[in-house]
């Protein structure tokens, strides 16, 4: 078996230009170290509602707010180590169609993702959210189906995990998952500082990664040698399949 038939790789789904940032960086530079590739689909700019602060500027279009937040976006995935592609559906409201559900499910055909991280399954807060979620579910259903685009490898079953959402309690979420983000902090850190367009969630993000932190710390035990400092949630959608419970 080649070298290439052995390669890891994961998707992440993100509804706006700077989510997968936020909520999954240390997810995506933790896993590029350990030899993943990992890309980025980023179904949105972020550019109508996640983008006040380039608005306030003056003489803005929002062309030049797609063109800032794209190049925020690219010098972020760089910094964790992944590859990104913009699909550029619009937010606020983000709509999918067919045509967007096609083009994603060929992602996953060429990605051949081991796992998927995107959003939560509900968000009252900004619907854009869910219908990204939703939209990588159907993408991987379809890409699974020997009848979509006959002869071509199809997708397996990779595991999907829900990355924290702004107000996890409101959206209904529950971290089944606490991953040691601390030796890659650092990276994540600098990735978040690339997002200007949204500098008053850099301190809000390292709060929420110390407090996962923390939880990951007491779950391995306060024996555990391990110095957990850094850490970020996910819930599992599917049960894991094992043979070993410890």
């Amino acid at each position: 078996m080649s070298n290439a038939t052995l390669k890891k790789s994961a998707l992440v789904v993100s509804a706006h230009s700077a989510d997968f940032v936020w909520r999954a960086g240390g997810a995506i530079a933790l896993h590029h170290a350990q030899g993943y590739d990992v890309h980025v689909v980023c179904l949105s700019f972020g550019e109508r509602g996640e983008s006040a602060k380039l608005w306030r500027k003056g003489n803005m279009t929002e062309e030049k707010v797609k063109a800032s937040r794209r190049e925020e976006a690219n010098a972020a995935a760089e910094i964790l180590g992944a590859s990104i592609e913009f699909f550029d559906m619009g937010d606020y409201p983000l709509r999918a169609d067919k045509e967007a559900l096609f083009r994603l499910a060929d992602v996953y055909r060429r990605v051949q993702p081991h796992f998927v991280l995107t959003h939560s399954l509900k968000d009252p807060y900004n619907y854009d959210h869910p219908l990204a979620t939703h939209l990588a579910q159907e993408a991987r259903i379809i890409a699974q189906a020997e009848g979509y685009r006959p002869g071509e490898p199809v997708v397996g079953a990779p595991p999907v995990y829900c990355f924290e959402p702004h107000q996890p309690e409101q959206c209904e979420w529950k971290p089944d998952v606490l991953l040691d983000i601390t030796s890659v902090w650092d990276k994540k850190y600098q990735a978040i500082q690339c997002m200007a367009g949204q500098e008053h969630l850099w301190e809000y993000y390292t709060r929420v990664a110390q407090q996962r932190g923390v939880q990951a710390k007491r779950n391995v035990g306060i024996t555990s040698s391990r110095d957990i400092i850094y850490g970020e949630g996910y819930q599992s959608i599917f049960p894991r399949v094992t043979e070993d419970l410890a």
